[in-house]
């Protein structure tokens, strides 16, 4: 179905443009079909098999390793050790920060986490490879652990000072506040688990490294690779045209990746490295367990005078990962006086990652519970303390929003929820033995920008080529950019080509903080339109052309042809403008970076309205209805964004009910590294989801007008559901996830 077909049936949003239209993702048939390779299924000949070993204490030394009985074993070709590896250079940090002047050890000789990478076994096949790591003895000196933040050695924690904010005068208003609370609120740690295993096939060539692994940053893995071996950036290619989830942990190189690209290099032959389920939970980190400390003051009619934030996440002992807590709460409700500071705590644990929405996330759950919290001390509507407080710019930054829909959130999601019906008293509504409870969060996530680029081709054909290596992990970025050079350009989105997942391909910023369609989106705007400007150019000054007479602002180029104004003229297809002009490609290069008009907060946002059942007798929660509103701007495809948003809430279900790093205090171990024991939602727990878009095209977000859309949906939905527990049950669960052993 064309375009115009597709705006016939009601599946477009913005009249017969191509951008905005409700296309279902162009890649979707490739992925049907089986024809969409991921990066460990290209067929690379003389490949061999890796196979990690890892240590079993979390903290200690190394003192031998027993490669006999391996290096003996059938098909066996290499067993790596810290004592025979390859010396590797330490390499940039992800803001690329200069690196320490030490070499790296993706082979640890001194062990901080149980799991960690101590000995590699590459064979001929996975088989052999496997059962030969299994004869690697490994002879280490134990030494104590910290298992968590609640181990008695963890402390008090180091102190981010760039994290803390403050004004006013907080605890003094906090002290003379008419109505106090203070809570404390604990999130465990949290896993990536994407259905697709991280791992990577490596080649080299000499000196040039070519890479098949999944990524959601191409350049910025490239030169990580090509620091740690010395290499210039131009040596190495990583390729990653299709990625099955990654929801932050395929932004980075890891250690796997630099023992695959070691053993390559020895061995003169292609290795691959594919992490198990397990080594998932250790090969690199999800979100750190955090806890915050919030005390709110207000008037006796419930209007905020102070907030005092205090919040501390798990750490590395070797590093530093940092899960910004107060990043919510700073922002989401006006007060006169705030204070927030924030530590981390080193622990026997793989340095924590990213995971959507790293920061924002548990974040809201400490905000918007606590305002939950607040609301039922002064009996006072959830909603209505939200709009009493309501910031009208934002509090931290003091800086007017850029746009800031959530007034239009709250009311259009109350609305189909039926909000207004809630009874403020818990415990007040039924059905048969479940206690059905009402309750609500909101959520923001930052307008993030970095520099990028993309190149956009008129074909002699009159097709069109997209190219950049930016990827898409399912989020639609090969539609939205087809959809943005269709209109351009002025062609059926079918006569885009979109070619992604190739670090040889103009460069790209990380598809991660929402970012990434917004700025491709843009680059790939503005290249299309200097190509097609070029075109027109060259067509007004040919020789005899049909159209010299007419200007060439006024030309009209749509649906694969050039006309003049009003129909009155010629209409030529631009596959025979291409031929008259003797041209086989039309190209242009542009960034993605555009000057902002004046100094705005920008920020998506969003509203949660949840009903849950709680079985009275057995305390398990369901969620039973869920509606939300979102501001996210314009939306270059309502479909695909709808799937994100919803994708987002289902993480935050099962944030909320399920999801929970179990560590065994006595070895510093996760204890339920596999997916059987660490729970995830399936479609039996997640009920029909209603989403709501209130944006409106944000011009100082974004020259197309969208902000940030995929890190949005998860942010606040655990808090909504906290909040909807208490109003059913009348008792507070401040630590999730929340399980029947917490309500029984």
């Amino acid at each position: 179905m064309s375009v115009q077909e597709r705006v016939k049936h009601g599946d477009a949003a913005d009249g017969a443009s191509a951008l905005g239209a409700r296309l279902a993702r162009l890649d979707g048939a490739a992925k049907v079909r089986g024809a969409a390779t991921s990066a460990l299924e290209h067929p690379i000949e003389g490949l061999a098999h890796a196979v990690t070993v890892q240590s079993t204490i979390p903290a200690g030394r190394v003192l031998a390793i027993d490669t006999a009985a391996a290096e003996a074993a059938p098909g066996v070709l290499l067993v790596l050790t810290p004592d025979n590896a390859l010396r590797l250079a330490s390499a940039s940090s992800w803001l690329g920060t200069p690196p320490p002047d030490r070499p790296y050890e993706p082979l640890a000789r001194t062990v901080t986490f149980s799991g960690q990478h101590v000995a590699a076994v590459v064979a001929e096949t996975f088989e052999q490879a496997t059962a030969a790591a299994a004869l690697v003895r490994v002879t280490c000196e134990a030494a104590p652990a910290i298992a968590d933040l609640d181990d008695p050695r963890a402390g008090e924690g180091l102190p981010i000072e760039r994290l803390s904010m403050a004004w006013g005068d907080a605890e003094a208003a906090l002290a003379t506040a008419p109505v106090r609370i203070e809570r404390d609120y604990t999130t465990p740690r949290e896993y990536n688990v994407p259905i697709e295993p991280n791992g990577l096939i490596a080649r080299w060539d000499g000196d040039a490294l070519t890479l098949w692994e999944p990524s959601q940053w191409l350049d910025g893995m490239a030169r990580t690779y090509a620091e740690w071996f010395g290499v210039p950036f131009e040596n190495v290619r990583l390729i990653s045209p299709y990625i099955g989830g990654g929801f932050g942990s395929k932004a980075l190189a890891y250690a796997h990746g630099a023992i695959a690209a070691m053993a390559a290099k020895m061995l003169g032959r292609p290795v691959k490295l594919a992490i198990t389920r397990a080594q998932g939970f250790t090969a690199y980190g999800g979100r750190p367990a955090t806890r915050q400390t919030l005390a709110l003051g207000a008037t006796r009619e419930g209007k905020l005078v102070s907030i005092v934030h205090r919040g501390v996440n798990e750490t590395s002992i070797d590093g530093l990962a940092v899960e910004t807590l107060g990043s919510v709460t700073a922002i989401m409700y006006a007060t006169p006086n705030f204070s927030s500071r924030q530590s981390v705590v080193p622990v026997n644990t793989v340095l924590p990652g990213p995971l959507r929405a790293p920061g924002e996330n548990p974040s809201a759950f400490g905000i918007e519970c606590a305002i939950d919290e607040l609301a039922w001390e002064v009996r006072l509507d959830p909603l209505a303390i939200r709009l009493l407080n309501y910031a009208e710019e934002d509090p931290h930054a003091r800086k007017p929003w850029s746009t800031r829909q959530l007034r239009e959130a709250f009311a259009a999601g109350a609305d189909a929820f039926g909000w207004w019906e809630r009874p403020l008293a818990p415990r007040s509504m039924r059905r048969g033995n479940r206690l059905i409870g009402w309750g609500l969060a909101a959520g923001t996530y930052p307008v993030r920008r970095t520099p990028g680029e993309a190149l956009v081709r008129i074909l002699g054909d009159g097709r069109v080529e997209v190219a950049s290596s930016g990827t898409d992990m399912g989020t639609g970025t090969y539609t939205i950019l087809a959809q943005t050079a269709a209109d351009a350009v002025g062609v059926p989105v079918e006569h885009v080509t979109v070619s992604l997942g190739d670090s040889a391909l103009p460069r790209a910023p990380v598809s991660g903080g929402s970012q990434l369609a917004n700025l491709m989106t843009v680059a790939v705007h503005k290249a299309a339109l200097a190509a097609r400007d070029e075109l027109i150019g060259l067509v007004i000054n040919q020789p005899g052309s049909p159209f010299g007479a007419v200007q060439a602002n006024t030309l009209v180029v749509a649906d694969g042809f050039v006309s003049a104004p009003r129909g009155d003229g010629p209409r030529i297809a631009l596959a025979e403008l291409m031929r008259r002009l003797g041209r086989e490609r039309i190209e242009a290069l542009r960034d993605m970076l555009s000057p902002t008009d004046g100094d705005y907060s920008l920020h998506s946002w969003c509203a949660h309205f949840v009903e849950v059942a709680v079985d009275e007798d057995f305390g398990t929660v369901r969620v039973t209805r869920m509606v939300s509103a979102f501001d996210s701007g314009r939306l270059y495809n309502p479909k695909l964004a709808e799937s994100q948003w919803k994708g987002g809430i289902i993480m935050g279900i099962g944030q909320a009910l399920l999801e929970e790093g179990i560590v065994d205090p006595r070895h510093a171990r996760l204890a339920n590294a596999n997916l059987a024991d660490y729970l995830v939602a399936t479609n039996a727990d997640i009920p029909g989801l209603e989403v709501i878009s209130v944006g409106v095209p944000d011009p100082h977000a974004s020259v197309l007008g969208g902000k940030g859309v995929g890190e949005l949906g998860i942010v606040g939905v655990a808090p909504a559901i906290a909040n909807a527990v208490f109003h059913a049950t009348g008792r507070r669960v401040r630590d999730l996830p929340i399980t029947l052993d917490k309500l029984i």
